[in-house]
Order: C-alpha cells, then structure tokens, then sequence
C-alpha cells in the first residue's frame, strides 16, 4: 500500500470490492469522470491512464488538465507511478512519452513534472523525455517538458 498520493489513496477507497465486476466497473466510471470539469469538484479534472503489458498491471500515469497554485509548485501536469516490482524496467519513461500526444491533445503544450530532489530515478525518467530543470523549491525539482516532440536515448 505505501503509495500515499491522491491516486493511491482514491485506489484504495475502492479496493474492498474491486474482484466484484460491478464494483469494478463503478471504479472504473469513477475514474473517468475526473476527466470532466463538472466532476472534477475542487481539483482540476484529469485523465488517468493504466499502463499494462498484456494482463499485467505495471503502473498509472495521470495527467492534470490544469494547474492550481499548489500543483504548480508540486504535482504538476503529470504524475505516474509504476507497481515496485515492475521498476527500473523501463515503464515510467514508456508511460511518460505515450502520454505526452495526449496532454498535447488536452491543449498542453508545455507540461511541468515533479520529483523530490532526492528522487533520481524519476529525475532521470523527465530527463530522458526532454524535461529541462526549472528550479527547486522546498525540495521539490521542476522540469518543464514540451508535448510536442519528445526525444528518446
């Protein structure tokens, strides 16, 4: 359980009954109806993608269609995440360039990520798709990644 952002916390509000193919389906409308303004409530609405590699889940990216001030210092456009035993594998940085056609998609042109500064791995994933360190604020490193054409290493 250990992922504490707004994601994980939402996954695990529903996670009782998710074996339940209704429950499942509720789950699954519920998430995407974040992407709509009218129910997106205080947050800002956002599409949540799921990556898996044939019926494995390996991770979730999200992708803010706005920013507030609070995710403009940390959070920004787009947030993922990839299961521990799926790491270092190479998911975070596929996940991030598929999704960055589709925050262009959403009127994006230029998206911010963040990471904790200590978090080199997520640094090193913005860096290899084109993130260009803003600054650091409070311990958290911004990049700003432009959605058109990212580069690949």
């Amino acid at each position: 359980m250990g992922d504490e952002s707004a994601e994980g916390q939402f996954l695990r509000g529903h996670a009782d009954n998710l074996h339940d193919a209704k429950a499942f389906a509720a789950y699954v409308q519920a998430v995407c109806d974040q992407a709509r303004s009218d129910a997106a409530g205080e947050d800002v609405p956002r599409t949540n993608l799921w990556f898996v590699e044939g019926a494995a889940y390996m991770g979730r990216l999200m992708i803010r269609h706005a920013l507030t001030h609070e995710l403009l210092e940390r959070g920004g456009h787009i947030g993922y995440n990839v299961r521990p035993s799926a790491r270092r594998r190479g998911y975070a940085t596929a996940m991030l360039m598929e999704a960055l056609p589709i925050a262009r998609g959403l009127g994006i042109t230029s998206a911010l990520l963040t990471c904790d500064a200590g978090n080199n791995a997520s640094r090193k994933v913005i860096e290899t798709c084109g993130g260009v360190l803003e600054d650091e604020r409070n311990g958290t490193l911004r990049f700003w990644l432009s959605t058109g054409a990212a580069r690949r290493e």
